[in-house]
């Protein structure tokens, strides 16, 4: 009963549905689409038989009007955060992420107006710079896009009911089913409603008048919406609102894509206060925690985020937990995280005093002291918001996690919090969490486990109805945050009563009269559809075993609109392994061969998911294992002797650019096509007219100052790739750069003897050729041992990712070496010696790099920018441009995707400047924009050529 369909079905769609779609390479039937789509962060699994990436609004609805037409049942997917089991479908599935993020700002930032496809984090980022954001702050905003945040009336941390989607929504554009599409913010939109969907029009009016007429209705729809409430439709919409119209975009909103698509919405936002101060409570139980609530809420907290024992003691795991949670070892503690926010420092004052003299009165296992310093709040939220996918993470391999929410009246939490214990011990679900936001009365639970067979799905079925039980006869909503989806849509009824899941059944009726919306989903008739459909995590490589699916990884994938995100990457290889088990060999051969490339070589590798992901996943590590794995004999022999001959094989190329510059493109590039076809795609290089001449040779020196220069204080590894690739337009490149700034510091520096010979071995890593990366990371310990005096000097190198791969050099040689990028040592070393820079450029677009991002590298990165330009820019679609080293050569169309939104904005923004910190990203970059991109420390050696040079050091 609860196990899905080990066989994907053959991908179908119905030939009017298919004929809607303007471009047909986006309908997507193969069976790695279907099962890449399959999974979303929930506990069920159904593949679609088709996904249809739609391109905007008009397609949508000519897909909906052949679809109702046809009978075909149809999901929207955007972020695929959902929990409830909301975003998955086993028939049509519409994309609406790719298509969709547009993000209009209005009014100086008042309003915002978003397509659903932008995540939160995307949208508050436009928002920031005019100090407003969102009203809903989810836990999941670095994903979850505003698709959901409407679909599930999104709330979160400090927004209550008051700043949610429902109250902060101001209008819509709608598509229903019919492909009738409607903007409620016209301000002639009832009567087009009237007019084009006269049925609709009325059965609202009749349902309004229905409601409102029963004063049981009306009592218990204010009771139930008093409180956080995602349990079956926002009929308390026919409460508040006159206007049909406005009635049924806020029935909308929450209603889990059952009743139309929004294709746009536009939310008054709400003001930054600047001012915040954050504690960490620690009770000594839950029950003290719960009971000490009330006093709390009363003095207008922000947030309280409760964590109960185990959640703790999976936050002391945290390389940087916070101290208050650590020294002990948790039995029966419980936390909460407490924050007030003010426009000014006297209010703040006012309000951490009030919260103080309650945490006084109450016997804590240490004093609560507020902080308002940045880093102490960053990481009580990092183990806040990381609570979910890090126990979830660590659970047993091969087992689901399955997260619950409920809300209950805060005086009621303390007994529902015991209650919920009692069922955990009663049905054998050990290490279950519980935490949430307490301020509203709202929590999340946990529970792990394989979810099969009889016995356990019994276990789970009595868990559950003893749980509705607890929460409706606390007075509380079985759904509070996440949406009723299909875990809970055989209990709205239980909860609403016959007479409003009535309105709720004729509400669905009215606005999808075929039924083709999400079937199964809020509104349905099978009692047992909480305990079908679950998805079992097979266990699979140890790199991507612990993922939980979340989600969180998507939106910074270089491949995401190109092939599969790190997720889909995860999910296929759980999938095959499935097939494999079930003994369907030929899915599994199938998902094996498009694998190849769609999970493989279009991976950057870049570790950008692992900067996302709340339990660290690199997705990159299981990729770069499976080229080791797959990796061709004799190129890996080839590769491992470049390797020995490194130094020539660096020449060789940058001839070969100089050369090729000097020959028509069109010769070289119908050589290199031929050479692709022959040895593959994976293995030569494209070559475009774009791509610069050679650059200089390598030359090591014992000090790059003369007679009279202190010792030197760094080891400087120029990268071989600025070597390989010649600097941009008539510049002087990057090394010439970094060594004449150092120069103009009176800084010495060492560069090894044989330092032609060096690389960070970053080829043969992502290449997967272990033999080669052998040789040469032997040739790089060896070398710079004796030239760093044993780590006593810092290492530099002068590309942020050749930094990165030196840094992994000595950390899986288990050297204790600083490594440090160019771009950091010129902003601690030399800018402060350098004195008044005057500006060269005036406005100048950065390009952060992936490897930059994870070592930290970018504020450097933007110091060095501030001191050649008056206004420096980091576009708000920056991503990783998926170049990777020659990954960019090897596949540009993994390049044209990555960087198409960034491309876009740069052109648009038309800067008189553009600079990254790595030579290839800045290849890419140029490609993509048409604007030539350099290293940063060019500019800054050309602004500082007229500075009087300071004494040697």
């Amino acid at each position: 009963m609860t196990t899905p369909s080990t066989t994907v079905p053959a991908g179908s769609i119905a030939p009017a549905v298919a004929a809607a779609v303007a471009d047909a390479s986006r309908i997507k039937t193969r069976a790695i689409d279907r099962v890449a789509y399959a999974s979303d962060a929930s506990h069920f699994l159904l593949t679609p038989r088709a996904i249809v990436v739609a391109e905007d609004a008009a397609e949508v609805a000519a897909v909906l009007r052949a679809a109702s037409a046809a009978g075909s049942r149809v999901t929207f997917r955007s972020g695929g955060t959902s929990l409830s089991g909301q975003a998955s479908g086993d028939d049509l599935l519409i994309d609406t992420r790719r298509g969709f993020r547009r993000i209009d700002v209005l009014d100086g930032g008042m309003r915002v107006r978003v397509q659903p496809g932008a995540t939160v984090r995307q949208v508050n980022a436009r928002l920031l710079r005019h100090s407003r954001r969102l009203g809903p702050d989810p836990a999941s905003e670095v994903a979850c896009t505003i698709g959901g945040v409407v679909a599930n009336n999104s709330s979160g941390m400090a927004c209550g009911i008051t700043e949610n989607t429902y109250r902060t929504l101001e209008s819509m554009v709608i598509v229903l089913p019919s492909g009738t599409t409607i903007d409620t913010g016209d301000p002639d939109a009832d009567t087009h409603l009237r007019n084009r969907e006269p049925d609709l029009f009325e059965g609202l009016i009749r349902l309004q008048r229905r409601v409102r007429s029963n004063p049981q209705s009306v009592a218990l729809i204010e009771s139930q919406f008093a409180m956080k409430n995602t349990m079956g439709y926002g009929i308390n919409a026919l409460l508040d609102f006159d206007s049909p119209v406005h009635a049924l975009a806020h029935l909308v909103i929450g209603s889990e894509g059952t009743l139309a698509f929004v294709a746009e919405a536009t939310f008054r936002t709400v003001p930054i206060k600047p001012k915040t101060t954050t504690t960490l409570a620690v009770f000594p139980t839950l029950d003290d925690a719960t009971r000490a609530l009330p006093a709390l809420v009363a003095t207008e907290a922000a947030t309280l985020e409760l964590m109960d024992a185990t959640s703790i003691r999976v936050g002391q795991s945290f390389a940087d937990a916070p101290a208050q949670i650590l020294g002990f070892s948790p039995s029966t503690e419980a936390a909460l995280l407490i924050e007030y926010h003010a426009t000014g420092d006297d209010e703040l004052a006012a309000l951490a005093a009030r919260g103080a003299d309650v945490l006084g009165s109450i016997a804590l296992r240490a004093p609560a002291v507020f902080s308002s310093e940045v880093e102490a709040r960053a990481t009580a939220w990092k183990l806040r918001k990381g609570l979910y996918t890090s126990v979830a993470g660590a659970r047993p391999s091969g087992t689901t996690a399955l997260l619950e929410d409920i809300v209950v009246p805060v005086p009621s939490l303390a007994s529902t919090c015991d209650g919920l214990q009692l069922l955990f011990e009663r049905y054998g679900y050990r290490d279950s969490v519980i935490f949430g936001h307490a301020k509203d009365g709202n929590i999340h639970f946990m529970l792990t486990d394989r979810f099969e067979g009889a016995e356990a799905m019994a276990r789970f079925s009595g868990f559950t109805e003893e749980m509705v039980d607890l929460v409706l006869d606390a007075g509380g909503n079985l759904k509070a945050e996440h949406g009723t989806g299909r875990v809970m849509a055989p209990f709205v009824r239980r909860q609403y009563g016959d007479e409003l899941y009535g309105v709720m059944r004729e509400l669905k009726r009215l606005c999808d009269p075929t039924g083709i919306l999400n079937p199964g989903v809020i509104i349905g008739d099978d009692p047992h559809a909480h305990l079908r459909d679950f998805t079992h995590a097979e266990p699979i490589e140890a790199e991507a075993d612990r993922c939980v699916e979340c989600g969180y990884c998507e939106p910074v994938c270089p491949s995401k609109d190109l092939t599969l995100t790190p997720r889909q990457r995860i999910v296929v290889r759980r999938a095959t392994a499935r097939a494999e088990a079930s003994g369907d060999h030929a899915l599994a051969r199938e998902l094996d061969r498009d694998y190849d490339y769609a999970g493989i070589d279009t991976c950057a590798v870049d570790g950008m998911c692992a900067t996302a992901c709340p339990v660290l996943i690199d997705t990159g590590s299981l990729i770069k294992r499976l080229r080791r794995e797959e990796a061709n004999p004799v190129l890996a022999a080839g590769w491992k002797a470049a390797a020995k001959v490194w130094g020539p094989m660096t020449r060789v190329g940058s001839v070969a650019l100089t050369a090729a510059d000097a020959v028509p493109a069109r010769l070289v590039t119908a050589a290199t096509t031929a050479g692709r076809a022959l040895l593959g795609a994976d293995t030569v290089p494209t070559y475009a007219a774009d791509l610069p001449g050679g650059g200089p040779a390598r030359r090591g020196r014992a000090g790059l100052l003369g007679a009279g220069a202190r010792a030197p204080i760094a080891v400087y590894l120029p990268a071989c790739v600025n070597s390989m690739f010649g600097a941009a337009g008539d510049g002087i490149g990057v090394t010439a750069a970094f060594t004449r700034l150092l120069a103009r510091a009176g800084i010495s520096v060492v560069v090894p003897e044989g330092i032609e010979t060096l690389c960070c071995s970053t080829p043969w890593t992502s290449k997967g050729y272990a033999a080669g990366r052998d040789v040469m990371v032997r040739r790089v310990v060896d070398s710079v041992r004796g030239a760093s005096r044993n780590g006593e000097l810092v290492i530099v190198s002068d590309g942020a990712s050749c930094t990165e791969g030196f840094a992994h050099i000595f950390d899986d040689a288990g050297l204790a070496y600083r490594t440090e990028d160019a771009v950091d040592f010129v902003a601690r070393e030399v800018l402060p010696v350098l004195g008044d820079i005057s500006p060269i450029v005036d406005t100048l677009v950065l390009h952060p790099t992936c490897s930059s991002t994870q070592m930290g590298l970018n504020p450097a990165l933007h110091t060095v920018g501030d001191a050649v330009a008056h206004e420096v820019r980091v576009p708000d679609a920056w991503g990783c441009c998926g170049f990777a080293g020659d990954r960019g050569m090897l596949h540009p169309e993994l390049t044209a995707s990555a960087t198409a939104a960034e491309a876009a904005e740069v052109r648009a923004l038309d800067a008189d400047g553009h600079a990254s910190c790595n030579r290839t990203c800045e290849l890419g970059m140029t490609r993509a924009t048409g604007k030539e991109y350099r290293h940063v420390l060019e500019l800054l050696e050309e602004a500082t050529r007229s500075l009087p040079a300071p004494q040697s050091r």
